[in-house]
């Protein structure tokens, strides 16, 4: 007799999953990390404390799966559409995806619950940099070596160039969200701003002996 869960089992475990995600992620943003408890999560989650410590055994590893879920997307250098001998159209659907990214429900609140608590809480602001923002940087930094093996770009200090790329695009549809609770720009001034970022990365790194 098999011990796996049926497939029903699990999609019941993922529903609770989800459900407790999203009800921590409500609690911290409105009673802080400190003023909110496990024991308040698995109530607002409409969950028993035994299957939300069965999941999630402290409130540190609930943080940290918020944040993981959070930045969780295609890594951009391992995604077969991403021709790495184009640099133009590579950098273009990064810069949409990071948009995406960044635009997500709940994405800003996670940054502000990290902001608010980092005096008294500095493991959040680890947990949001080597969990969240690091991987995905790092996969934009592998892209930008692909292409550069690839022939496509001259790029050497790819690190760098990550860091000038997404910052070009977060300065614009991001950062501002943090202090401005009504800025919300329009579709067509995003996608200027993902094309002005492309652009002005493809005059500084792109090949011009290809």
């Amino acid at each position: 007799m098999s011990t796996e869960p049926s497939a029903y089992h699990r999609r019941v475990a993922e529903e609770k999953r989800t459900a407790i995600l999203k009800a921590a992620t409500d609690l911290f943003l409105a009673s802080g990390y400190d003023g909110t408890s496990l024991a308040k999560i698995a109530d607002a989650a409409g969950v028993s404390k035994a299957t939300l410590f069965k999941q999630f055994s402290t409130k540190a590893a609930l943080f940290d799966a918020i944040v993981t879920e959070a930045w969780q997307i295609d890594e951009p250098d391992s995604s077969p559409d991403l021709p790495t001998d184009d640099l133009r159209a590579g950098l273009t659907a990064i810069g949409h995806r990071y948009v995406e990214l960044l635009t997500r429900p709940g994405m800003t609140a996670l940054f502000r619950i990290v902001i608010a608590e980092l005096p008294r809480f500095p493991e959040l602001g680890e947990a949001q940099f080597s969990r969240g923002k690091m991987p995905y940087f790092e996969s934009v930094s592998r892209y930008l070596i692909a292409a550069r093996e690839a022939g496509a770009a001259k790029v050497d200090d790819a690190d760098l160039a990550a860091t000038q790329f997404l910052g070009m695009i977060a300065n614009f549809v991001f950062w501002p969200a943090l202090l401005l609770t009504d800025w919300a720009p329009e579709r067509p001034a995003i996608e200027q701003a993902v094309e002005e970022a492309v652009h002005t990365m493809v005059a500084r790194y792109q090949r011009r002996d290809t």
